[in-house]
């Protein structure tokens, strides 16, 4: 039987990101609409972390066999304003992983716009004069002149579960002894 791995969400970054690290799994990967459980534009890594865990959380009541919450937010630093991601993967024991990935200070006049209340995705939709970058190469593809995208920077993270779930599932003296 195959094992349906839910993304809590049906953005295309995310998905795509879940199916480089998990496509040739031989996992079915669904795209599940679930709250995030945390405010639309997440403005901490805490609140960032939580959102992750809920969205993964959430998947499992989607008849999933596990599921991948992914969340970008941004936090606050001394130097600016970071954009930011976590991912949580949850299997059906509740066991949960939780992994954060790269950070990015933000341009002045977008956290600018954050502080008053905006959203990435629109801000960044009106910043290029385009529609769902957040699908796409996000404010990272954006910030990094294509050197990295939304869904490459979520796949770290997804790599950094799946690693992380892999080594909880194996005996623990198996590693112990292949060091020695």
């Amino acid at each position: 039987m195959t094992m349906i791995l839910g993304v809590g969400s049906t953005n295309k970054a995310k998905i795509k990101a879940v199916s480089a690290v998990f496509g040739n799994e031989g996992c079915e990967i669904q795209g599940f609409e679930v709250e995030t459980g945390v405010s639309v534009q997440p403005f901490s890594d805490e609140e960032t972390k939580e959102g992750a865990q809920y969205r993964a959380a959430a998947v499992l009541n989607e008849r999933a066999d596990a599921g991948i919450g992914l969340e970008g937010g941004v936090m606050e630093m001394q130097d600016g304003l970071y954009l930011c991601n976590w991912g949580a993967l949850i299997d059906s024991s509740r066991h949960m992983v939780t992994a954060a990935g790269a950070k990015l200070k933000l341009p002045a006049e977008i956290a600018e716009k954050l502080w008053t209340g905006g959203e990435l995705k629109t801000i960044m939709n009106d910043y290029t004069n385009r529609h769902n970058i957040n699908h796409h190469e996000g404010a990272v593809g954006i910030f990094t002149d294509g050197m990295i995208s939304r869904a490459e920077m979520f796949e770290h993270t997804v790599r950094l579960l799946y690693g992380q779930w892999c080594f909880d599932r194996r005996d623990p003296s198996a590693f112990r002894k292949s060091a020695e």
